[in-house]
């Protein structure tokens, strides 16, 4: 019989057979949520002992609801959809996975950059429609000997240089702490890719003047929380000429509503919030992100926490 109860309050993947089988080795079994809006969750969590939770939102209602909750675990790694600071008040580790798809990130970023410079989007979307002509997709440009500006160098920007030096590119970083100045990757760059959580520091990082300080042949690619970019600014850029394209594949809000002007502009190359996935790094997710669970409530410190502070209580 289990003795604790793990609320799921969304997965985008087949089934949760991976995080039954790593939970069951502590007694615990999974109460899935049907929506997993706020009421729902409110309603479900008050006799949960944990929340896994990938991109619905844990309020401080649901987490002030809690009243069993001793952890609260993040498919993933960014923690923003939580409220992680009622957490803390309240003792609650909140846990995530910050190492599990560096290599699938780090290869999307890469094909969005090759789908803006090679003009891929176009030629398929022109094919289907008998358009055969060389110019549809032009103009395209050869990728080696180009320079990539990547902000934020964590494990996801560490494994993209690596690729990117291998394709011949020349790179430059910059973060809080080193590397170049932002002002010379901006002028500097050819793809200029994003890898920072969403904080009060980064929102908007991206906003008009960041955009006008970049080569208006350049390209933008967001792999990392659609907050880090102002929407308006960027489509303005896009539409004006102060660069050249952009591949994101992170929005605020996901989805974005219908008709919005980034998925109107035919040099925007856009994906679902899927660089993360391969049927690899979502077994390692789901494998990552139960045992953290499993381990707070087994009385273990878990891989990973983002408030550790609370485990010294």
């Amino acid at each position: 019989m289990a003795e604790h109860r793990v609320l799921v309050t969304d997965y985008t993947w087949a089934d949760t057979s991976v995080e039954a089988a790593v939970l069951d080795g502590v007694a615990a079994e999974l109460v899935h949520a049907r929506t997993g809006e706020e009421d729902e969750l409110v309603e479900l969590v008050g006799d949960c002992d944990a929340i896994l939770t990938c991109f619905k939102r844990v309020s401080p209602a649901v987490v002030r609801a809690g009243t069993r909750l001793r952890v609260i675990g993040r498919y993933g790694v960014g923690t923003d959809n939580i409220a992680v600071d009622v957490a803390t008040e309240l003792g609650i580790p909140v846990t995530n996975v910050p190492v599990y798809c560096a290599d699938e990130v780090a290869e999307h970023v890469i094909a969005l950059l090759f789908a803006l410079v090679r003009g891929i989007p176009r030629y398929d979307r022109a094919i289907r429609t008998g358009d055969w002509s060389l110019a549809t997709g032009l103009p395209t440009r050869r990728i080696a000997g180009t320079t990539l500006g990547i902000v934020g160098h964590g494990a996801i920007g560490q494994a993209l240089e690596r690729r990117a030096r291998g394709l011949g590119m020349e790179v430059l970083v910059h973060t809080r702490s080193g590397g170049v100045p932002l002002a010379r990757l901006l002028a500097e760059s050819d793809h200029v890719s994003l890898h920072v959580p969403a904080t009060a520091e980064t929102d908007r990082l991206v906003d008009r003047e960041f955009l006008a300080a970049m080569k208006p042949t350049a390209h933008l690619i967001n792999c990392a929380r659609g907050a880090v970019v102002d929407h308006d600014a960027l489509a303005g850029a896009l539409r004006d000429g102060t660069i050249a394209g952009a591949g994101l594949d992170v929005f605020a809000p996901e989805p974005l509503p219908t008709g919005h002007p980034l998925l109107e502009l035919p040099n925007v190359v856009a994906t679902p919030h899927t660089a993360f996935y391969s049927e690899e790094s979502i077994a390692d997710l789901a494998r990552l992100a139960a045992q953290n669970v499993a381990d707070v409530l087994a009385g273990r410190p878990p891989a990973s926490v983002v408030n550790p502070e609370v485990l010294d209580r």
